[in-house]
C-alpha cells in the first residue's frame, strides 16, 4: 500500500463499487418473467450444456458455480451498471442502502495484516461488551484472523441479528489478550456525515450515498442548521455514489418549487417511462444553494445536480462528474440472489442524459477516470471534451450540456499538493490513522474533559506527533526526512486532528477541521454565495 503512484492515490479504493451499481429503484413489483420463442431456444441450448456437463464431464464439478460463472458471463455482454449479487452477498450489497445492518458495531481497519479496532459504535454491541478504540482482532470463533482481507473480516462478523460471535482481542495498552462473547445486534448508519454552521449565516451537510432514510435525515438536517440561522446553504455530494432514485427525487424537492420537473426515465418500452416532479413546499426553496461534486459523485448524484441546475436552484461547484445515467431495478431470484437490471435511462429537467458512452465495451469505460486524469481534465477544464451538438437550456436560459456527468458552473482543479508527497504515503499505509488512535488512548482522560469546538480550537502546532509517527512509520518501512516532513506537517498533522476529533465526537468534528485544510471545492463556494444567490432572485 505504500508504494501507491500519483495516480492509484487520486483514485478512491471503492471505484469498482461505484462502477458496479447504478441508480436504484426502490421495491417494486415486478411481473413474472415471459419465456418468449427466441429466449426459450436459447434457455433449453443452456440447460443441455449443463445437463451434459452434470452427467458426463470427466472431472468433479459444481453445477452451482458453473450457474454463477455463467449469470456473470452473460451480464459482461450487457451494460456496466447491470449486475448479479449472490445470495450470500446480498445483505452486505444493501446495507449501506438500507440504513442498517446485523453486526457487531465497529469500525475496523486492515493495516499490516492486523483487524484495529478503529470505532465501537456508540451504543452498539461492542461497545456494550467493552471493545474499545484500538483493539486488535486476532480470532472470531475460534479461528486466527492474522492476515485476513476486509472483505473476510466483514464476512465473518455480520450475521443474523441475535446470533452471537466469539472474539479474542489484544489490547496494546495492558498487553493482554482478552476473550469476548458479542450478541450481534442492528446497527444504524446514516447517510448524512456532517451537518454543521459555517459561519453565522452558512450552514453545510455532507451526503456520503442515498439511502432509504436519506431524505428524512436531510430535512432534520435543514431544520436544524435553519433554526441556527442559516441562510444559505453549502450540499456536498463529492464522492458519493448515489443509490436510491426516491431519495434523490425527495432530496431534490426540498429545494425546487412544487411541479417543477425533478427527472424522467425513458425504457425500452413505455412501461418503465416516468416523469418526477416536485410535490410539496420544500424547506429550502427560495436561498442560495452551492452544490459540490466532483469526478466520484454518480447517478443519485448527478440527479440531483442536475435537477438543481436545471431548474437554477443551485450553483455547482467541483469537477465534472461521474456520468453514470441507467436506472436499475433489483430483481429478486429464487434462491435469494439478486440481479439489478438496467431497464431504463433517465434524464434531467432540460432533457440531458447523464450517462457517458460504452460503446468501447465495459474495461475501457471502467478506465475513464484513469484516462480524464492522464489527458488533465482534473487540472483544467480547458482538457474537457465538450460536445456542441448535446447542449440544453436551463429554465433561465443558461447552456449546459450532456454526454458524461453533470459539468460544473465553476471548475475547481485537483489539489496538486496533497498527491505523491508523504501525506498520502503515510495516509494509504494506515500510519495516520494508528497516530490518531495511539493519541486517543494516551490522551483520553484529557479529551473526554473538554468540548469538540474547544478542540477544533487548539492550534496544529500543539499537537506533538512527531514521535509516534515517526516509530509507526518506521514498522511500516516508510521513512521520514525533516525535509519532507515539514512539506506536509499541515496536511498530516491536520488529518491526525480531524481523526481524532472523529473518534471522540463524530463527523461533525472531522469535516469542520479538515474541510478548510484539504476541501478545495469547499473553500471555494464560500467566494460564491454572490452568483448563487443571482441564481435563487431570477
Amino acid at each position: 500500500m505504500t508504494n501507491n503512484s500519483v495516480k492509484q492515490t487520486l483514485l478512491p479504493i471503492w471505484l469498482g463499487l461505484a462502477i458496479a451499481t447504478g441508480i436504484v429503484i426502490g421495491a417494486q413489483f415486478v411481473d413474472k418473467p415471459v419465456k418468449t420463442k427466441k429466449a426459450g431456444t436459447a434457455i433449453e441450448k443452456m440447460k443441455e450444456v449443463l445437463l451434459s456437463i452434470d452427467n458426463n464431464y470427466v472431472d468433479s464439478i459444481s453445477v452451482d458455480l458453473l450457474v454463477e460463472e455463467g449469470i456473470k458471463g452473460m451480464l459482461k455482454e450487457l451494460d456496466p451498471h447491470t449486475s448479479y449479487i449472490p445470495s450470500k452477498e446480498i445483505n452486505r450489497a444493501n446495507a449501506s442502502l438500507r440504513g442498517s445492518y446485523d453486526g457487531i458495531g465497529i469500525e475496523f481497519d486492515v493495516i499490516q495484516d492486523t483487524i484495529i479496532v478503529v470505532l465501537p459504535i456508540k451504543e452498539g454491541p461492542s461497545q456494550k461488551a467493552g471493545i474499545e478504540i484500538g483493539d486488535r482482532i486476532i480470532v472470531v470463533n475460534e479461528e486466527s484472523v492474522i492476515g485476513i482481507d476486509s472483505k473476510g473480516v466483514t464476512t465473518r462478523l455480520l450475521g443474523e441479528k441475535g446470533s452471537e460471535v466469539g472474539l479474542v482481542i489484544y489490547r496494546p495498552g495492558t498487553k493482554t489478550e482478552i476473550p469476548f462473547k458479542i450478541k450481534r445486534g442492528s446497527i444504524y448508519q446514516p447517510t448524512v456525515d456532517a451537518f454543521y454552521m459555517i459561519d453565522e449565516k452558512t450552514g453545510y451537510i455532507k451526503l456520503h450515498s442515498f439511502g432509504l432514510s436519506s431524505a428524512t435525515e436531510i430535512s432534520d438536517a435543514i431544520d436544524e442548521l435553519k433554526l441556527n440561522g442559516m441562510k444559505q446553504l453549502v450540499f456536498d455530494l463529492q464522492s458519493n455514489p448515489g443509490g436510491y432514485l426516491r431519495a434523490a427525487e425527495k432530496i431534490s424537492d426540498e429545494f425546487i418549487k412544487e411541479n417543477a420537473v425533478i427527472v424522467s426515465q425513458k425504457g425500452k418500452t413505455s412501461k418503465y417511462d416516468d416523469e418526477f416532479r416536485a410535490t410539496t413546499k420544500g424547506s429550502f426553496e427560495t436561498q442560495p444553494v452551492i452544490v459540490l461534486v466532483d469526478e466520484y459523485s454518480a447517478s443519485a448524484s448527478e440527479i440531483v445536480a442536475g435537477a438543481l441546475q436545471d431548474n437554477d436552484r443551485a450553483l455547482i461547484v467541483g469537477r465534472r462528474s461521474f456520468g453514470k445515467g441507467l436506472v436499475q431495478l433489483p430483481i429478486s431470484l429464487t434462491d435469494g440472489s439478486e440481479l439489478r437490471l438496467t431497464i431504463a435511462r433517465y434524464y434531467t429537467p432540460s432533457g440531458r442524459s447523464i450517462q457517458k458512452s460504452y460503446k468501447n465495451g465495459n474495461k475501457e469505460y471502467a478506465h475513464d477516470l484513469n484516462n480524464r486524469y492522464t489527458n488533465g481534465e482534473f487540472y483544467s477544464v480547458d482538457s474537457i471534451h465538450v460536445i456542441d451538438s448535446l447542449a440544453y437550456k436551463t429554465v433561465g436560459g443558461r447552456v449546459v450540456h450532456g454526454g458524461g456527468g453533470i459539468m460544473p458552473d465553476i471548475f475547481v482543479p485537483l489539489d496538486t499538493t496533497i498527491a505523491g508527497n508523504l501525506y498520502t504515503k503515510l495516509l494509504t499505509a494506515g500510519a495516520l490513522r494508528l497516530v490518531a488512535i495511539d493519541y486517543i488512548i494516551k490522551h483520553k482522560e484529557q479529551l473526554y474533559e473538554i468540548t469538540m469546538d474547544e478542540f477544533a480550537k487548539k492550534e496544529l502546532s500543539n499537537f506533538n506527533i512527531k514521535p509516534a509517527l515517526t516509530k509507526i512509520a518506521a514498522s511500516m518501512s516508510i521513512t521520514i526526512s525533516e525535509l519532507d516532513y515539514e512539506a506536509s506537517n499541515q496536511l498530516i498533522t491536520g488529518y491526525c486532528k480531524a481523526e481524532i476529533a472523529r473518534l471522540v465526537w463524530g463527523g461533525k468534528a472531522y469535516y469542520k477541521i479538515m474541510n478548510p485544510i484539504t476541501n478545495q471545492a469547499y473553500k471555494k463556494s464560500l467566494l460564491l454565495f454572490d452568483q448563487a444567490m443571482a441564481l435563487s432572485s431570477e
